[in-house]
């Protein structure tokens, strides 16, 4: 089937290179139907071992994404929803699952590439003005509701003696604020975040509260970007735990060339 991705670059950083992976091939733009993608849960460029696929595809799948994307070493890690940053890390095996749990890396060391698997939950990629510092965050709800964007580039800003106000942000696809249904949000999130939260739709608008969590670590509004694509509502394009239960994961990735 092949892989395929949508870029991204950020204004004036060359050097710094992001991709989001979708579900779909390689020019073929009249794709499977949304009821073929659900009858294949994994197919369409699974890339996690933990989900019950089969290891030399998932294997290929990630090796098809290295040679066309060009980067040297697959970094990942055992995501566990956690406040967790890992710094520099030894060069991991692509054709391995993530050993260590945390749930944000960071480098700067060229030719690492930063690979943050997800359904649903949304992948933050950083970069300083710099372009020698790079980072890249999981975040869940749960993530949120600790408030791992704003912990995690203070951590990212800590390590590096960088200053937030010169740190540039994409948030990836994820579960867009029409899908993000909550039943039980007094227990599960709190009178802090009923900013967030429409009563009438039982809904939390997770990428509003990912941009106000950013702003709070010092990044500026106009350092913020997003691709506001729903993973939900695109199951041609996207695989979606909220959608499917039983799916595959796609890659978020950012390297430095």
């Amino acid at each position: 089937m092949g892989v395929s991705w949508i870029p991204f670059a950020f204004p004036g950083l060359p050097g710094v290179r992001c991709a989001f992976q979708t579900r779909r091939s390689p020019g073929a733009l009249e794709v499977t139907s949304a009821k073929s993608v659900e009858e294949n849960a994994l197919d369409h460029g699974n890339i996690s071992f933990e989900v019950g696929d089969d290891s030399q595809r998932v294997g290929a799948n990630r090796e098809a994404l290295r040679a066309a994307l060009g980067f040297e070493v697959w970094q990942e890690l055992k995501q566990v929803h956690g406040p967790a940053m890992v710094f520099d890390p030894a060069d991991h095996d692509i054709a391995a699952p993530g050993r260590v749990e945390a749930d944000g890396l960071a480098t700067a060391r060229r030719g690492q590439c930063l690979v943050i698997k997800s359904a649903d939950c949304q992948p933050l990629l950083l970069a300083h003005r710099s372009g020698q510092f790079i980072a890249a965050l999981h975040v869940g709800w749960r993530g949120n509701r600790i408030g791992f964007p704003a912990t995690g580039v203070a951590a990212f800003c800590a390590q590096y003696s960088l200053d937030p106000a010169e740190i540039l942000a994409v948030r990836g696809p994820s579960l867009g604020p029409a899908a993000s249904e909550f039943l039980n949000f007094s227990s599960e999130w709190g009178e802090e975040f009923l900013p967030y939260y429409a009563p009438e739709t039982r809904t939390v608008n997770l990428w509003r509260l990912t941009d106000d969590q950013l702003a709070s670590a010092g990044l500026r509004v106009e350092n913020i970007f997003n691709l506001d694509l729903c993973t939900y509502e695109l199951p041609e394009l996207f695989f979606s735990y909220r959608r499917d239960k039983h799916c595959g994961r796609q890659a978020s990735l950012i390297w430095m060339d």
